[in-house]
């Protein structure tokens, strides 16, 4: 009698484990299938297609990248486009658009990292525009650094921009920063600093939305502008 019960209590530990560990196996198998639709959701590539496909297909639009409508298929075309923004922007060209394209795309929460917050937003947009201070104006003192930031974010708000940071200073042909790939450099802590300053509302430009060097401008109509201000090497204009 005592045998039998042993070996029926002995059964059921086997059975209660044999139950723990496929419980244990089938969590982790559903955790890892979560994972790779996560890294898939966040990846587009030839053949996409959907919403977010749209989105990314407007802005190459409105940077120059793309010709035509944003239909939201990922095809040829768009491909290329993806190709030569990633090539740019300092990005391995592959056409495929991952966490660091949709970074650098402005869609931070398609990138699938906590960037998407407000506060880790702010920061982005902070570093992206010091990036683009440090480019195009490192030589210039501090004020001269706050005002091309300034220009930027005067952009931003303007209907004529785009109306994000990473649009307006990505926009094909606005800044020579993004052109020669110095946009790519890490900027120091002058920029930085413009960079939060402009962002707090200083403008020392008084609304500009342009700026040149008239010692190698070489477009007629940047100098058509009506100028509200020289700082250092810069002429602000409207």
């Amino acid at each position: 009698m005592k045998k039998t019960l042993r070996a029926g209590a002995l059964a059921l530990v086997l059975a209660a484990a044999f139950a723990g560990s496929a419980l244990y196996t089938m969590h982790t198998a559903e955790r890892d299938t979560a994972v790779i639709v996560a890294q898939a959701a966040t990846t587009l590539r030839k053949g996409s297609s959907g919403e977010t496909v749209r989105r990314m297909q407007t802005k190459l639009i409105r940077w120059g990248y793309l010709s035509g409508q944003a239909d939201g298929i990922f095809g040829s075309k768009t491909e290329q486009a993806v190709r030569l923004f990633q090539s740019k922007n300092g990005l391995k060209a592959d056409g495929v658009v991952g966490p660091a394209t949709f970074k650098a795309l402005g869609m931070t929460e398609e990138a699938g990292s906590s960037s998407s917050s407000s506060s880790s937003s702010t920061e982005s947009d902070t570093y992206l525009l010091a990036r683009c201070i440090y480019g195009e104006a490192r030589g210039e003192s501090y004020t001269g650094q706050v005002a091309v930031g300034a220009v930027v974010l005067n952009r931003v708000e303007s209907a004529q921009f785009p109306n994000t940071i990473a649009g307006v200073i990505y926009q094909r042909h606005a800044f020579t920063a993004v052109s020669d790939g110095q946009i790519n450099l890490t900027p120091d802590e002058t920029a930085i600093s413009a960079a939060r300053d402009a962002l707090n509302g200083w403008d020392p430009t008084g609304g500009c939305l342009y700026y040149y060097n008239p010692a190698t401008a070489t477009s007629e109509w940047i100098f058509s502008r009506e100028v509200v201000v020289t700082i250092g090497r810069h002429v602000f204009a409207i």
